[in-house]
């Protein structure tokens, strides 16, 4: 049974990394806020590895982390809606195995969502830190913010592209009652497409500062140590594309085609009219020449 009293559950997912396991635990062992529990869902991978890191825990963490292993893999949205269930805590966020935080992320991510009762989540300013495997060691080689020039989260921004990654989110645990989990279907970007239907309804605060999330990537890296981001680059094009689609057809299902067909190629010829207007003024007359002689000799 989910202890009522825990403010935060963290969901983290895993599979074949023990050696980032170890690591993602120790970071969250090492926040000031003690108010939380997680429960790492692994997501088809062999049991032993994960059940030995987890042993291998001071008994005081230990207690507070519950381990679900899938037989096979269902997914990283079935493995996070798996945690979710877990844990009935007040507070979300889902700590991929791979990323790091501040050990004052989530004192902060709470203080602001109790000071703040009509955000329904908080993001925290990210850094990307970048690193490469050596051994079983991970070596730091440099550092880049994330979204350098983010001062809010907005509805708008989000339809772009994402502006936040889990580990710098943290959420009330009931907006799931209203908008639903994770779409177990979307199997790369599956948290866009959830902060969309979220944003909808709701406004999500934003901690400026120094950097309290930190999104790890290994850009060398491949198979098991890689980067969702990257390893998983093509799905999360193929996915992008499919939730933009599903949510076009929808608007024309209830307002017609008309105003797409514009857009459509309205930007088209805008596109097209400010590519003409760098080039240089000869190529353009020249341009203009041809069509011209194209005209009055056929």
């Amino acid at each position: 049974m989910p202890d009522s009293t825990v403010r935060v559950g963290i969901v983290i997912r895993t599979k074949d990394r023990p050696i980032l396991l170890a690591r993602a635990l120790h970071d969250i062992a090492a926040q000031r806020f003690s108010s939380w529990s997680a429960v790492v869902v692994n997501d088809g991978g062999p049991r032993g590895p994960v059940d030995a890191v987890i042993d291998a825990l001071p008994e005081a963490v230990r207690g507070k982390v519950e381990v679900v292993h899938h037989a096979e893999s269902l997914g990283r949205s079935a493995s996070a809606n798996v945690g979710v269930r877990a844990l009935g805590c007040e507070f979300v966020v889902l700590h991929d195995d791979d990323d790091l935080w501040h050990p004052e992320f989530l004192a902060g991510s709470v203080e602001w969502l109790d000071s703040h009762p009509s955000d329904i989540g908080v993001v925290s300013r990210t850094e990307i830190v970048y690193e490469r495997v050596e051994g079983t060691t991970f070596v730091e080689t440099s550092r880049a913010p994330f979204w350098a020039d983010l001062a809010q989260i907005t509805y708008a921004d989000m339809l772009q592209v994402n502006r936040f990654v889990p580990i710098a989110y943290v959420y009330r645990r009931a907006v799931h009652d209203e908008v639903g989990l994770y779409r177990e279907d979307v199997h790369a970007a599956e948290d866009w497409e959830f902060n969309l239907r979220v944003l909808r309804y709701h406004s999500i605060g934003f901690i400026d500062g120094e950097p309290k999330a930190y999104w790890m990537q290994r850009r060398a890296s491949t198979g098991a140590l890689g980067n969702s981001m990257f390893v998983l680059a093509s799905e999360h094009e193929y996915y992008d594309k499919l939730i933009r689609d599903e949510a076009l057809r929808e608007f024309a299902q209830k307002h017609g085609d008309g105003i797409m067909l514009y857009l459509a190629r309205y930007i088209q010829d805008e596109v097209a009219r400010q590519l003409d207007e760098r080039r240089p003024i000869s190529r353009r007359i020249n341009t203009a020449l041809r069509a011209w002689r194209r005209r009055f000799t056929s």
